[in-house]
């Protein structure tokens, strides 16, 4: 296992620096991605410290000759982790920012294509190869004021089912995590801009909404099944959240 190379997009914080830990613990050999590569770097250098195998490369995965660069420079790779991501605004569709939808489309999905075009030979070269798309209960129901978010996470989805079709008899799992309600030190505060109050109230009593390590727990659950188990998809929701649209609270 500790030849095994699990690439992370993402890694900067969040669900990507938790999942980045959980396979490093699992015994991978890390590569972090991200655009912060300060951060990547700093995450890197403490699981060093801790005896793991672990290197940084800044990297926007929307940027596809950078892309192509990085996967050139990498040699072998078993497992890629599309989590880059993320949601801007909660505009009706009607005053919807078409420049916040593009933004979102090209992380959430063009994001996601780039990466697994650039490593899928060497997933398939691997012999045993998983790529995971970390997408959101948005890609599998709406919600009002979500319209931007839901549709780059259903394309998400989409390609990710779709790819999982096409590489049926090759060595290489498609593997979906998508979560629900997850409190993040960043995903709402992006998502409003730095509001602090706005993004503090989507969790509002809330007892308990999933932690980043809830999920990068679930991410290398999956990852590390027998090579002939395939989780194909699997939703992850705190016990409070019922639907996209149904979330107990205390008051």
């Amino acid at each position: 296992m500790s030849k095994r190379t699990a690439v992370v997009t993402g890694a900067s914080s969040g669900i990507g620096a938790a999942t980045v830990r959980q396979l490093a613990a699992a015994g991978f050999r890390v590569v972090l991605t991200a655009r912060r590569a300060e951060r990547i770097e700093e995450l890197a250098a403490e699981l060093r410290r801790e005896r793991h195998d672990a290197t940084a490369h800044a990297l926007d995965v929307t940027d596809r000759a950078a892309v192509d660069a990085f996967a050139a420079s990498l040699g072998g790779c078993e497992v890629l982790v599309n989590n880059a991501g993320g949601a801007l605004g909660t505009d009706p569709v009607a005053q919807g920012d078409p420049a916040d939808w593009r933004a979102m489309y090209e992380v959430n999905v063009l994001g996601v294509l780039h990466m697994t075009q650039a490593l899928l030979p060497a997933l398939t070269r691997s012999g045993d190869g998983t790529v995971v798309v970390l997408t959101s209960t948005a890609g599998h129901g709406t919600y009002e004021g979500g319209a931007g978010y839901v549709a780059a996470k259903h394309g998400a989805h989409v390609l990710a089912e779709t790819l999982r079709l096409e590489l049926c008899g090759e060595p290489v799992r498609v593997i979906e995590i998508a979560p629900g309600m997850v409190r993040t030190e960043e995903f709402s505060l992006a998502r409003f801009r730095g509001d602090e109050a706005k993004a503090a109230k989507v969790y509002e009593g809330v007892a308990e909404p999933l932690t980043a390590e809830d999920v990068a727990e679930t991410v290398a659950w999956a990852v590390t099944r027998p090579s002939h188990v395939n989780v194909d998809l699997l939703l992850l929701r705190p016990r409070a959240q019922a639907s996209n649209t149904k979330v107990h609270r205390e008051r």
